[in-house]
């Protein structure tokens, strides 16, 4: 388990709260994105000293983004009583959850995360987004970190930087799905309800490994990769690892809609392939390569929140037909497992964020009737 041993600097924009004894200065904070759902969010950095990872190593300084919205809440104790924590997934950051199909359905006025009434976090995890990575300038020098590393991490935000000990709910998208298990476990009384989206709370074995692995090897056998020392960028395995990405995210029907046309389909491809060779592949191999330490399954039944487990038909990650989250949800003591059938309105793997789809059960979960256990639907 990867340990920090303390908190050396803190930074936000606006007003933000600052230990008397632990933090000191760091760099200067970063520039404030553009509004989420007609709210500024606060946005900083943590920075966690002599950060050890699961692996042996040790990063003398660990940076860890996050932008929050909303305003907390305290009870008379002084402990925030509204805290959401959502986290994104694979090669993204906590900035897709700006997305109008997420944003715009969830944290307007009346909506189920109304930011009125709830205090929103949203961390870039570690090797992600503003958070530190590999193509800061280590490349493969840096800590090859895990799941463990990442969890480890979003805890350190949220209870030693941001000073919040239980959460409202804890949320997850994808990689974010699965850090919602593990946060379950290993913290089972830190939060009232967790919502874990688009995974499964098992190792990552059969095709899922598979199309994982293409993407490992495909950036490590391009001889310009040089090792992670490349002087320019491996394109053939940037290419390779584009193409299984959106291949993996992928939904059929919603797809033959968005691409009706043999062009239309030729023109996403060619600027997914351009927007690929422009990522880092060092950090791609990295994110990729996380999950392999991931597998909640032996500790499902200590979970003690309610959890309302959502899924969708037609993602090609989380097959349906495998039936392991009917399997394994009835080890939850207060778990529910919901399919979500293939409409006009599901995106594959991608339905995490169309908010759309899962909003009434995310209402449900919220209204604090605990789910109970019930065949999936």
């Amino acid at each position: 388990m990867a340990r920090v041993r303390w908190l050396v600097a803190f930074v936000a924009l606006g007003a933000c709260g600052r230990s008397e004894s632990k933090l000191a200065p760091a760099a200067a904070p970063p520039q404030a994105a553009g509004p989420i759902a007609g709210v500024a969010p606060v946005e900083g950095d943590v920075v966690l000293r002599d950060f050890h990872f699961a692996s042996g190593e040790v990063l003398p300084e660990l940076r860890v983004h996050y932008a929050t919205l909303g305003t907390p809440r305290r009870d008379a104790a002084g402990h925030v009583t509204n805290a959401v924590l959502v986290m994104h997934g694979t090669t993204g950051s906590g900035r897709q959850f700006a997305r109008p199909q997420f944003a715009d359905v969830l944290f307007h006025a009346g909506q189920p995360l109304d930011l009125a009434r709830y205090y929103v976090i949203l961390p870039d995890d570690i090797g992600h987004g503003r958070s530190a990575k590999p193509s800061d300038g280590l490349r493969a020098r840096f800590p090859h970190y895990g799941y463990r590393d990442m969890v480890a991490a979003e805890h350190a935000l949220v209870t030693d930087g941001l000073h919040v000990d239980h959460l409202r709910l804890v949320m997850g998208t994808s990689m974010g799905c699965m850090h919602a298990w593990m946060w379950a476990e290993q913290w089972p009384t830190a939060m009232d309800a967790v919502m874990p989206l688009a995974c499964l709370p098992t190792a990552i074995a059969g095709r899922n490994r598979e199309w994982r692995k293409m993407i490992i090897d495909a950036i490590q056998h391009d001889p310009a990769w040089q090792g992670g020392d490349y002087a320019t960028p491996p394109l053939a395995g940037l290419e390779a690892a584009t193409d299984l990405l959106t291949l993996a995210g992928s939904a059929p029907v919603a797809d033959q809609a968005r691409l009706p046309t043999r062009a239309a389909a030729d023109t996403a491809v060619e600027e997914a392939v351009t927007k690929g060779a422009a990522e880092d592949a060092n950090d791609i191999l990295y994110a990729v390569r996380a999950s392999e330490d991931y597998d909640p399954s032996a500790g499902l039944e200590t979970i003690r929140a309610p959890v309302m487990f959502v899924n969708s038909a037609d993602d090609f990650i989380n097959p349906p037909e495998l039936g392991i989250a009917e399997k394994l949800i009835a080890r939850v003591p207060r778990g529910r497992f919901v399919l979500l059938p293939i409409s006009p309105t599901t995106h594959g793997h991608g339905t995490h964020t169309w908010a759309v789809n899962w909003q009434a059960y995310l209402i449900e979960l919220l209204s604090g009737d605990a789910p109970a256990p019930a065949p999936a639907r």
